[in-house]
């Protein structure tokens, strides 16, 4: 017999437990196991040269974080940094990285029932393979990403063999 989950009733090992945040008009989910923390962005170093995707590098307490704007990879209307932007600090497989988003508006537990894999549709262009899957919640989806593949291996390898940690005095 198949096991269904509800949200009051399951346990916690069969929940996704997700930082929501939000581009543009858009819902997102992250792993929270791969949240290290969330801050408010600070100022950034622009970095001449970069690629689209790289805002600039910041220093958080002595450690240089290459800023992502993921605005540009997920091709996205990009909004002006305000007082609810925020930069979520993740590890990639070599680097950890900040990931800039519009805003961050809660924590959730989704019941692993309520998770359907991404549509084939969305699983056709460049950044797609971050999209794992979509949670079906009471009156609206969330696209749920996996940070580990926001970059391609090939973008993390420009970053890491960039040198960007450089730029930042500590």
């Amino acid at each position: 017999m198949e096991d269904t989950f509800s949200a009051s009733n399951a346990a916690p090992e069969h929940m996704l437990q997700v930082v929501v945040f939000q581009l543009a008009d858009e819902e997102f989910g992250i792993d929270i196991m791969s949240v290290k923390e969330i801050i408010r962005i600070p100022e950034l170093v622009q970095i001449p040269q970069s690629p689209d995707y790289v805002e600039g590098v910041v220093n958080i307490r002595g450690d240089i974080i290459v800023a992502l704007n993921i605005s540009n990879i997920f091709n996205v209307e990009t909004k002006e940094n305000d007082h609810n932007s925020r930069i979520i600090v993740t590890e990639l497989d070599d680097i950890t990285v900040g990931i800039m988003v519009d805003s961050v508006s809660e924590v959730l537990r989704i019941p692993y029932s309520d998770i359907d894999p991404a549509p084939a549709m969305l699983l056709s262009g460049k950044n797609s393979e971050c999209v794992e899957g979509v949670g079906k919640l009471d009156n609206r989806l969330l696209l749920l990403i996996d940070s580990k593949k926001i970059l391609g291996k090939d973008e993390q390898l420009t970053i890491v063999e960039s040198g960007y940690q450089e730029m930042v005095p500590t």
